[in-house]
């Protein structure tokens, strides 16, 4: 797991990045019987999108991320919220070990991973969770939907199709959102002896095409983000192609798994 999202990219993750409905929040609490005695431990936290609201429902979240402007603008978004039990720290997944000499074996009630698993090493990681486990506790992983390039709607392809034409070659990445990677999410749990359970939300939201271009610019590398009058150019050229279409609606499936060791 590295960095890669600092700077300008790390400012457009906190702004236009989704968040996620109070049914994910339900389910992943549910899951693991979660309450005010937990802590929760939100690897590849980004900004706090999954980890602020989880920390309304426990007793302390700990997000951590490899890249500092991520960390520092979750710990804005939760003092701008009122957040005051949740903790940011610089760390990633091969950390997890280290983690547990600092938390202390079997302390958390659940490790959560939403969207960043596909920079991981997930077996590893998975069977360096299990002692950090309370009885009861276990793993879930996040998928927020599918890339904005790569839905099943004319926005999405005419998004893609300046996408295309910005950075001058096919753009097909999934983040392995896909069926694929949930596969290899399950067999890896799995690997490491848990219990897997799958469960999804689905849910309609407006999308800008601010928030379009946006998003695109939230999953660059900062070295490949173009300079700022390109940036206006494209989201002028996203408009163009969506014939004035705005905002359009965007059907996002959560997908949640969980792993509960056997």
């Amino acid at each position: 797991m590295g960095t890669g999202f600092g700077g300008e990219v790390a400012t457009y993750y906190a702004r236009h990045r989704r968040g996620y409905p109070s049914e994910v929040l339900d389910a992943v609490v549910s899951a693991f019987a979660l309450g005010a005695g937990d802590t929760v431990l939100d690897l590849g936290c980004g900004t706090g999108q999954l980890s602020l609201p989880l920390a309304a429902r426990v007793g302390a979240v700990v997000g951590v991320d490899p890249e500092p402007d991520m960390l520092a603008l979750a710990r804005r978004a939760a003092r701008d919220a009122g957040v005051t039990n949740a903790a940011w720290l610089l760390g990633a997944d091969s950390d997890l070990p280290t983690l547990d000499r600092l938390l202390g074996g079997r302390s958390i009630g659940a490790l959560t991973v939403a969207v960043a698993i596909h920079f991981m090493d997930r077996e590893t990681l998975f069977r360096a969770a299990r002692p950090l486990l309370r009885p009861g506790g276990g793993v879930a992983v996040v998928t927020n939907g599918a890339p904005l390039w790569l839905q099943d709607a004319d926005w999405s392809r005419a998004l893609r199709g300046c996408l295309e034409e910005l950075l001058g070659q096919p753009v097909t990445g999934t983040c392995q959102t896909d069926d694929a990677g949930r596969r290899r999410n399950r067999d890896a749990l799995a690997a490491a002896g848990y219990r897997v359970t799958e469960s999804s939300v689905a849910y309609a939201a407006p999308l800008t095409v601010h928030d379009m271009v946006g998003g695109v610019f939230s999953a660059m590398s900062p070295d490949l983000l173009p300079a700022p009058e390109r940036r206006a150019a494209f989201a002028a050229e996203v408009r163009a192609a969506l014939g004035g279409r705005e905002p359009v609606t965007e059907r996002v499936r959560v997908s949640l798994q969980f792993g509960l060791p056997d």
